[in-house]
């Protein structure tokens, strides 16, 4: 296998490389003992720059083009090896080609949360996410500090250092930029601008840059997130008070839909004696003060307090229901003379024939007529 390598090379002229693939940063063109046919021909395509390496130093650097591998345009190389009179036999030297297209849709994000303080909500935890784009931009740098000898470097060997740039970077940047948190959604872009100027320097240590940084997402804890939903439900509700008599009024139109009778209709009743009540306050206090004495000799008295009671049914608490619904209850017969009652202010259950107020509404019948 050897030997069948090395007359392979000793044949073939062309150092070229077509990349298929979408991840790969630096590729060291094989050669059998790196012996390069003296006039070979170097092919160098748009997006990569090929190096010469000779004994580990970084020799000849080959911009696209197309190349005769001979003395006259190899001056550093050709000074490393001291070929003085020029030379005829293989020589040789290490060939590496560099994609210097952007590598585009590489993903950072926080493993784990990110603790800040926050000026509104004080100290919070936050997590973040997005896409960044780099290229190569010093071949020599990149040879030297990180690659090495490796003869296939990928974007996976080097992304998990660039990844945590980017979390260090970003903890900085969040700290620093004193965007309250409920802003935050609006200045992606200028946390984006502002963490790539801070990273470029660190990209540039590896021969690379920084072209693109996109800040994409950043999450709050579920309990932060509830906070800023109540805040937004309280802002969109506006005044309490005209929420209120929003909340009444819809309240009565409810009860007025219902098709329920019986103790419906008196639940129904009631609220509204106890609406029209608070409608009436609410009125008064949105009466001009120049008005106040005219409209207090004219206002009618108030509206009386509605009686409530509880009634036991069937074993089982009801209501509290006015006399309008009790009335109604006793005519079908859902309330009789022996049927326990409650209201405010008694000091225990009677029965509806001990309470005056109910016990006129039980004989409300007329008796039968004299000589029928």
């Amino acid at each position: 296998m050897g030997l069948f390598d090395k007359l392979f090379a000793e044949l073939i002229d062309i150092i070229e490389w077509t990349d298929d693939t979408s991840n790969t940063l630096v590729y060291r063109f094989p050669r059998y003992g790196n012996e390069i046919k003296n006039g070979a021909m170097l092919t160098v395509r748009e997006g990569q720059i090929a190096v010469l390496v000779n004994e580990g130093q970084v020799a000849d650097i080959y911009e696209p083009g197309l190349y005769k591998l001979e003395t006259a345009n190899m001056p550093v190389l050709s000074t490393l090896q001291g070929w003085v009179h020029g030379f005829e036999s293989p020589f040789k030297a290490e060939v590496y080609f560099f994609n210097t297209t952007q590598f585009t849709d590489m993903k950072w994000g926080l493993r784990n949360p990110l603790i800040m303080r926050d000026k509104e909500f004080g100290v919070v935890r936050l997590r973040a996410f997005g896409t960044y784009a780099f290229k190569i931009t010093d071949v020599k740098t990149l040879l030297t500090e990180i690659v090495g000898t490796d003869g296939h470097f990928t974007v996976e060997e080097i992304s998990d250092q660039l990844r945590n740039l980017m979390v260090s970077g970003f903890a900085h940047i969040a700290a620093e930029s004193g965007i309250s948190i409920l802003d935050l959604a609006a200045n992606y872009d200028q946390l984006g601008d502002l963490l790539k100027e801070k990273i470029n320097p660190d990209f540039e240590g590896f021969g690379l840059e920084l072209t693109k940084l996109l800040v994409e997402n950043i999450s709050l804890p579920e309990a932060v997130e509830k906070a800023l939903d109540e805040r937004s439900s309280m802002g969109a509700i506006g005044n309490l008070d005209t929420f209120t008599k929003y909340q009444a009024a819809q309240s009565m139109r409810d009860a007025a839909q219902n098709p329920g009778g019986g103790a419906g209709a008196g639940i129904g009743m009631g609220m509204g004696f106890a609406m029209a009540q608070t409608f009436g306050s609410a009125l008064a206090k949105d009466q001009p003060s120049n008005q106040s004495n005219h409209a207090s000799s004219e206002a009618p008295p108030p509206i009386p307090e509605v009686e409530h009671y509880h009634v036991v049914i069937d074993g089982k608490k009801a209501g509290p229901f006015n006399m309008a619904a009790i009335a109604e209850m006793i005519q079908k017969g859902s309330i009789h003379a022996d049927s326990y009652v409650w209201k405010s202010g008694m000091n225990d259950w009677q029965t509806a024939s001990e309470v005056r107020a109910i016990a006129g509404l039980l004989n409300s019948e007329p008796p039968p007529i004299p000589g029928s």
